[in-house]
């Protein structure tokens, strides 16, 4: 689907509103077209008629007050409407086009945003979505007003002059061997700009969230230097857009400037050899300013299109991304959830090019057991269990819930059933109470309040200036790493799922935190099937079994005591983590 037919369909629940702005535009350009007719009427049948002065005056009075009645009580209310129509018909279609865009990069995969910076996924929303609004107002509407006024105002200079209005077109053909030449061009460098201007919102978006870190690296000179290399390059792709702009406006309003001149000599010569009256001249010239006025718009829009088109290719081409994780056509929604959970010979990369992250690997977990999975640094921990919510599919093998595979289950379904209290848990800017909502929107007040008890969130949430009604900034900023985490943990008690993954949830944490966070995990795993992957072994020497993976093999699965008399890569991992602490 081309990219002005798939905008069509934002244009499409409103084409009434359109047809109608396109009917006032056509009443408002349509009004001025009868200026020169009443120039005309005034200079050669008043002006230069033997009329006695008090007819002259009667009939004069009789004109400009229909002329005022058309110009002002007519024109004003038709002026308003038009202008309101338009600019709502625009605003409503960049409200349903921003709201599909924000549905459509919801369902986007991890590794789509893995690819992508998020500053330049904001400014195809935003920025370029904002653009593509020509292509309705202008494309749509005043193209169509331009082209009917342009073709009354040739009908009336016809039926004055034939001979001068083809001196008045001549330079037509030029128009369009400009036009032609000019935009391809334009809508290269408009593509270039917006490309710039992306990469350019990208950058400072992730500079603005690490601050933090520039500041304590004193990095400020090196990041402003940064900061110049990649403005420079879009004030580069600026200028070469303006440039061109300001080649094409030149050449088009020089080609506008010598049709009036032809036409001055050309009609003088006629009214001279009496072949024009002076008043048919006068709005023959009125005239060339109504059929060029509305050339030069259409020249103008056609600047206004092609930058739109560049910036609607953009927004096409976020929203032709394919979705990598979809819902299969025979998936069924999953109700009760028992919580089993096994992986079958799963194989897994992150792209056909990468090597593999996990190999074979095939596990059993029983409904309401923990288990913990340990090992070095990417070893393929985390990848194992982004598999299970879907955020990644298995490349080669199955993973089951309750003995289906997890791809004839609905996202949603599955989804819902997980929950996931993460290491750098991301909070909203909001308020506390907004925060822990997100776990269950339709909860009590008291359902909210119970949750944050269980996750010995309470105190320090009534200690705060508003208690759950206090403002927490953006990510949380003005929480600490426990506090936040225990409104992660809150959040997920609300969810009350049956299946909970805990991806080094206490890992960052001061030992005061992590005892109270570790209470609350405790009392959040109680029931319910326990995925824990996990830096410091001595918080899961009490789970039913313990994963050792290691190069996305696993090489170890037992519990605490078994793996400590194999000692084999648990028990090193176990002992050398003892001794670390037993130092400290």
């Amino acid at each position: 689907m081309t990219s002005f037919r798939l905008y069509l369909q934002f244009v499409k629940p409103y084409w009434k509103i359109v047809l109608l702005t396109v009917v006032f535009g056509m009443l408002k350009f349509g009004i001025p077209l009868t200026l020169p007719l009443i120039m005309k009427y005034i200079v050669d049948d008043l002006l230069l008629s033997t009329l006695p002065l008090a007819d002259k005056t009667n009939r004069l009075m009789l004109v400009m007050t229909g002329a005022f009645a058309l110009f002002v009580v007519v024109r004003a209310p038709v002026e308003y409407f038009r202008q309101y129509f338009a600019q709502m018909t625009t605003s409503r279609i960049l409200y349903d086009m921003r709201n599909k865009l924000y549905d459509h990069i919801q369902k986007l995969s991890l590794t789509y945003y893995h690819n992508h910076r998020s500053g330049e996924i904001i400014s195809r929303m935003m920025n370029d979505a904002e653009q593509t609004k020509n292509i309705v107002e202008t494309g749509l509407m005043n193209v169509w007003l331009d082209l009917f006024t342009l073709t009354i105002a040739l009908g009336f200079m016809f039926h004055m002059n034939a001979d001068l209005t083809w001196v008045a077109i001549a330079v037509f053909p030029f128009y369009a061997v400009s036009v032609k030449k000019l935009y391809k061009r334009l809508r290269a460098l408009t593509k270039s700009r917006s490309q710039a201007l992306a990469e350019l919102q990208g950058h400072l978006f992730e500079r603005v969230n690490g601050i933090p870190v520039i500041k304590s690296f004193t990095l400020e000179q090196v990041e402003k230097n940064r900061f110049d290399e990649k403005n420079r390059v879009f004030l580069r792709r600026a200028l070469s857009l303006t440039k061109w702009n300001a080649l094409t406006n030149g050449i088009i309003n020089t080609l506008t400037d010598i049709a009036p001149l032809a036409v001055l000599f050309f009609g003088a010569y006629q009214v001279m050899k009496q072949d024009l009256t002076l008043g048919a001249f006068v709005a023959f010239f009125g005239y060339l300013d109504r059929l060029y006025n509305p050339l030069r718009r259409l020249v103008n829009s056609s600047t206004e299109l092609t930058q739109a088109s560049a910036s609607l290719d953009r927004v096409v081409e976020l929203m032709n991304e394919p979705y990598d994780i979809t819902d299969a056509p025979h998936a069924q929604p999953l109700q009760k959830v028992a919580g089993s959970i096994e992986f079958r010979d799963v194989s897994f990369r992150y792209n056909p090019e990468s090597g593999w992250v996990l190999k074979n690997i095939s596990l059993k977990i029983k409904p309401g057991d923990t288990v913990a999975f340990v090992g070095m640094s990417g070893g393929g921990k985390s990848s194992l269990i982004s598999l299970i919510p879907r955020f990644y599919d298995v490349e080669e093998g199955q993973i089951l819930v309750d003995g289906t595979d997890i791809r004839d289950m609905t996202l949603h379904s599955l989804r819902g059933h997980i929950g996931m209290v993460l290491q750098d848990n991301i909070l909203f800017s909001g308020t506390v109470r907004e925060n822990i909502l997100f776990g269950k929107p339709d909860a009590s007040e008291e359902e909210m309040m119970q949750s944050a008890v269980a996750a010995n969130a309470e105190e320090f949430i009534k200690g705060l200036p508003h208690g759950y009604d206090t403002e927490i900034g953006e990510r949380g900023v003005k929480l600490s790493g426990g506090q936040k985490q225990r409104i992660a943990i809150a959040r997920v008690f609300l969810k009350n799922p049956q299946i909970l993954v805990l991806d080094e949830a206490t890992s960052a944490l001061d030992l005061e935190s992590e005892h109270l966070i570790q209470e609350s995990l405790d009392r959040l795993a109680k029931d319910r099937t326990t995925l824990i992957v996990a830096h410091r072994l001595s918080t899961i020497t009490h789970t039913d079994q313990i994963v050792v993976v290691e190069h996305g093999e696993i090489k170890e699965i037992g519990t605490h005591d078994e793996l400590m008399r194999e000692d084999g890569a648990y028990a090193r991992l176990f002992k050398v983590q003892n001794l670390q602490e037993v130092n400290v």
